[in-house]
């Protein structure tokens, strides 16, 4: 008996009733090798009101959401924001840096 590819074909429906959430920063990202899954902790930074006579200003973060990708999911973002950045750079709008690692004796320590 040989084992068969099924084909799945999949489409997209947008559902408009689903809310978008605005995040200013990912605050967490952890791999769940039980599960196979990464889990991203999105937060939105709430400053607080200023008080008379203070030098700095304070906040807190808060958690906006938290996203949980199977390992398949990630590729699919990996491969999706690399298509982002290519058009970025063709456009100006990112530009990558080269960081050179600092020379040292080649001896380890």
């Amino acid at each position: 008996m040989t084992l068969q590819q099924q084909v799945v074909e999949i489409h997209y429906v947008n559902r408009p009733e689903v809310s978008e959430t605005f995040a200013d920063l990912l605050e967490r990202v952890t791999v769940d090798g039980a599960t196979n899954t990464l889990r991203m902790e999105f937060c939105v930074v709430r400053m607080d009101d200023p008080k008379a006579g203070q030098d700095k200003q304070t906040g807190k973060k808060y958690t906006a959401s938290r996203l949980i990708l199977p390992m398949s999911g990630l590729l699919d973002m990996i491969n999706k924001f690399q298509q982002i950045a290519a058009v970025m750079e063709q456009q100006g709008t990112l530009v990558r840096q080269t960081i050179i690692a600092p020379q040292g004796s080649g001896k380890p320590n």
